[in-house]
């Protein structure tokens, strides 16, 4: 099969352009795969973070066609043309924000005039914090698709009742791969972050710090949790660092908390992943988290709230634990559990497990079996 793929990869840097990056990577290892991607992203109000360019000395890379600028539609319908030339067997677009509809919708609707199926992997259908609107703006973008993958049970029920005849499969977010390793054991791990020693309990929350990922309620459990497990921040702030760290002195945290507010580059990962004995996940909402695949690659447990598909991932009990959102007494129970009970040992073993069932082969799968049931006819 010829696949068409469309979206961001290096130099710009994030979990959407690692996944697009990977999945480029694996659909090549069975199929011809042409590679479209951006000469620049998001303008700067739309994004709150420092730049959007990966600063990894090793960052992951695909050979791509940098031939669309979200600014300049002559750069969509050129590359639209190309794509049609090409005559792919289907175009795989991503949606996770409304930013890139106009741009898509030339490439779908060009598709569809080619008889070229329009598949499209959701990696959430609205923002996290998002108001209704944005699920009308959704609706309409999706409509140009013939198929949709979507990484939760929520959301391929609204997309089956949005559009009842069309295909609706259940696919996952795999478990992130290819990051640089130099096989540090966990003390070393720690000495090089500044973290306690061994004996110590090492919790992890890893990513960009926004309002929807409940940081505030993990402080507050952590202040009610278990006494001697320490908390490391890994990520930059999108939201007032300077409010977190008076929370922190307020819950009387400060010996307990280490705060790296920056990007973490793709050779310093392992390192945190390595150090902690869980990763952290107290979401006010969402779909799936990138950052849960990262610690499943690492066969680290995750303690996670029950929002949009996390809990999909996260078999409570087995892998990690599962709580309530918004409950930090809840997750402070959860806390001292994983400490006082030693879960850490068998759940790490779950985890080999999941990363197996999450891996990117089965993803291709999913793909290659929508695929298969759509023909070459526009979608109504």
């Amino acid at each position: 099969m010829k696949y068409a793929v469309v979206g961001p990869t290096y130099p710009f840097r994030g979990g959407i352009a690692h996944f697009t990056t990977l999945l480029v990577h694996h659909l090549r290892r069975a199929h011809a795969v042409k590679f479209y991607s951006y000469w620049r992203q998001y303008p700067a109000w739309l994004f709150p973070g420092n730049t959007d360019r990966d600063p990894s000395a090793q960052p992951l890379e695909e050979a791509v066609e940098r031939s669309l600028d979200p600014y300049n539609p002559l750069t969509w319908w050129r590359t639209a043309r190309r794509l049609v030339a090409e005559r792919p067997d289907a175009l795989l677009l991503q949606w996770w924000t409304p930013f890139w509809l106009p741009l898509q919708a030339v490439l779908a609707l060009s598709a569809r005039r080619a008889k070229i199926p329009v598949l499209f992997f959701c990696h959430q259908l609205v923002e996290p914090d998002s108001s209704r609107l944005e699920w009308q703006i959704a609706r309409l973008g999706l409509r140009l698709g013939q198929a949709y993958i979507v990484v939760s049970e929520r959301e391929r029920a609204q997309l089956q009742q949005a559009f009842p005849k069309r295909r609706v499969a259940l696919g996952h977010h795999p478990a992130y791969e290819g990051f640089p390793t130099q096989h540090l054991t966990l003390p070393e791990a720690r000495r090089g972050l500044g973290l306690p020693g061994p004996e110590t309990p090492v919790l992890l929350a890893f990513g960009f710090v926004r309002r929807y990922k409940g940081l505030r309620y993990l402080l507050a459990a952590l202040a009610a949790g278990p006494a001697t497990a320490h908390l490391v921040i890994a990520g930059e702030f999108w939201e007032d660092e300077p409010g977190y760290r008076r929370l922190v002195d307020e819950l009387g945290l400060r010996e307990r908390v280490t705060i790296h507010n920056r990007y973490i580059r793709n050779e310093e990962i392992e390192a945190y992943f390595v150090a902690a004995n869980a990763l952290v996940l107290p979401y006010l909402s969402g779909s799936q988290s990138g950052v849960g695949m990262l610690a499943i690659e690492y066969g680290l447990p995750i303690i996670a709230t029950n929002v949009g598909g996390l809990a999909e991932t996260v078999r409570d009990g087995m892998n990690g634990l599962i709580v309530p959102p918004a409950d930090s007494a809840a997750l402070a129970a959860a806390l001292r559990r994983f400490v006082d009970e030693g879960l850490e040992g068998p759940m790490r073993a779950e985890a080999a497990r999941v990363r197996e069932r999450l891996s990117w082969p089965a993803l291709v799968g999913v793909i290659e079996e929508i695929r298969s049931g759509l023909t070459r006819t526009p979608a109504a």
